[in-house]
């Protein structure tokens, strides 16, 4: 995991400074990981936040379902396979997009007055 921290934050083009940012979905926080993040750590966000609009990850999973359910998977092994070709099929610059458009997310939320945006990320 801290590799992968290393390696993510070098390709795009973050500081040591960055916060790290987890979505809370119960269903893959396993204790393991929760006691890494715990010790390992130093900054992260604590509260995620509450408009799918600033979860920037909510994007990229979406567009990464439509490109699984064209698979039409029958069954476990193939749709693990399938998730794996198409998660190594994410480019770069589809994060980096992510992440560079996190100011213009929040304007957009604050201008919106917690209502739905029409703002487009990737």
């Amino acid at each position: 995991m801290e590799n992968g921290k290393r390696r993510s934050r070098r390709s795009l083009s973050l500081g040591s400074n960055s916060i790290f940012q987890q979505d809370y979905d119960l269903k893959p926080t396993a204790k393991i990981v929760k006691l890494r993040l715990l010790y390992n750590c130093k900054m992260r966000l604590h509260t995620p936040p509450q408009s799918t609009d600033l979860n920037g990850i909510e994007n990229l999973l979406s567009k990464l379902e439509i490109s699984v359910q064209k698979h039409n998977s029958k069954n476990k092994e193939y749709l693990k396979a399938v998730l794996q070709e198409e998660w190594a099929k994410i480019i770069p610059q589809a994060t980096q997009t992510l992440v560079n458009s996190i100011s213009c997310r929040l304007e957009a939320v604050l201008e919106a007055k917690r209502y739905a945006t029409k703002y487009s990320f990737i």
